[in-house]
């Protein structure tokens, strides 16, 4: 009767009204605690490794002593990575495009490979030009690798061989900022968009 259909209406519309809340509770859309940024702010902040690397142009590269603009974002993945790796960098690059020139300009974008075995620099040069041409690829000795991710809170470990001859690497996949001081002060994880990432970098580099 009438009383059914009504009921039915109310049990329908509150069902959207659910849907609307749990869409709003996991969208894109809530920023993070502090109410001014996606990312997390670290406080204290990580400590960055001066500890050299090798850039695609075969030079020593430092996060510490070659970061010179205000903003370097840093991740660590691999060019065989089935899905994470391509996805956060595809982020940051279509990030890059949200900027406008006078942000672009004091951002660095970082990726430090956790397969140097496979990721030689020509190979991580090529990689990186799917993405943006400015990005900036560094290599070098595993170990060494893994001693500069490990003061970030980023862990590395290489798994066993597959089958096809391959192997699975298993590495943190947080992006670190890192300031003019030197210290990692900021972090996102692998699911931040590339309009979060961006609307972030505008605002660390305007407060």
């Amino acid at each position: 009767g009438v009383a059914d259909r009504r009921h039915r209406r109310l049990l329908v519309a509150g069902l959207v009204g659910l849907a609307a809340t749990l869409l709003t509770a996991c969208g894109g859309s809530a920023q993070s605690a502090d109410g001014e940024l996606y990312g997390t702010r670290l406080d204290p902040p990580f400590s960055v490794s001066s500890t050299p690397l090798t850039d695609t142009d075969g030079r020593p590269f430092s996060l510490t002593e070659d970061t010179d603009r205000p903003l370097t974002l840093v991740f660590f993945g691999y060019t065989h990575c089935p899905d994470i790796c391509q996805t956060v960098m595809a982020n940051l690059s279509s990030a890059m495009t949200r900027l406008d020139d006078a942000d672009r300009e004091r951002v660095d974008v970082v990726l430090v490979t956790t397969d140097p075995a496979r990721d030689t620099e020509s190979v991580l040069a090529t990689y990186l030009t799917h993405f943006d041409p400015d990005f900036i690829g560094l290599t070098g000795d595993l170990d060494t690798i893994v001693a500069v991710a490990k003061p970030l809170g980023v862990g590395i470990t290489q798994g066993e061989k597959l089958p096809s001859g391959g192997y699975e690497i298993t590495h943190g996949t947080t992006i670190t900022g890192i300031d003019a001081a030197d210290e990692g002060f900021v972090y996102w994880d692998e699911q931040t968009s590339s309009a979060q990432f961006a609307a972030d970098i505008h605002t660390l580099l305007n407060q």
